[in-house]
């Protein structure tokens, strides 16, 4: 990419990428109320591949890497469990998806408006219980109801735990 380019001079391509179903856009918010859409910032964003098979092949990483605990893969298997969890949610939900950002003190995921209510969805590729943006998150808004994915078992509370291989199942934790 040329240095210096701006959001104006890659909004076409951006565009055509996110109509053609190759990536999707997810908004940042910093006040999760209804309607969430209102509160979006649509200038600060995250992209995701809509495949994350095609993204780990992008990205040369062995299949079988993924399954390894390893230090130098920890930061990129987070950021492919994010991309595998918004490829599920989006077979789920026709929504538009948002992630909260509080400052440079706390991120959750992704929100999800359902029905009438705002659920933070937290994202953990292994079995990591701390989510320190996520009880930030809580402590602030009290959500009725909170979700974190990761390799750990289902758990019910006022933190939903959903093991990623469970998440197409959400629903029914809901």
């Amino acid at each position: 990419m040329k240095k210096g380019w701006r959001a104006k001079d890659l909004e076409d391509a951006l565009e055509w990428l996110i109509s053609a179903g190759l990536v999707y856009k997810v908004a940042k918010i910093e006040k999760p109320f209804v309607p969430i859409s209102a509160y979006a910032d649509q200038t600060y964003f995250k992209l995701y591949l809509s495949d994350v098979g095609l993204l780990r092949k992008m990205a040369n990483v062995a299949a079988g890497y993924i399954l390894q605990k390893s230090d130098d893969f920890r930061e990129f298997k987070g950021a492919m469990a994010e991309n595998f969890v918004l490829s599920e949610l989006m077979n789920l939900y026709e929504n538009e998806w948002f992630y909260w950002k509080s400052g440079n003190m706390a991120e959750v995921d992704f929100i999800l408006q359902h029905d009438t209510d705002i659920i933070p969805i937290e994202v953990k590729s292994e079995r990591n219980d701390k989510a320190k943006s996520l009880a930030e998150y809580r402590k602030k808004y009290q959500p009725r109801i909170a979700v974190k994915t990761s390799m750990n078992n289902v758990s019910y509370g006022e933190i939903r735990q959903i093991p990623l291989y469970l998440l197409w199942q959400i629903n029914k934790y809901l």
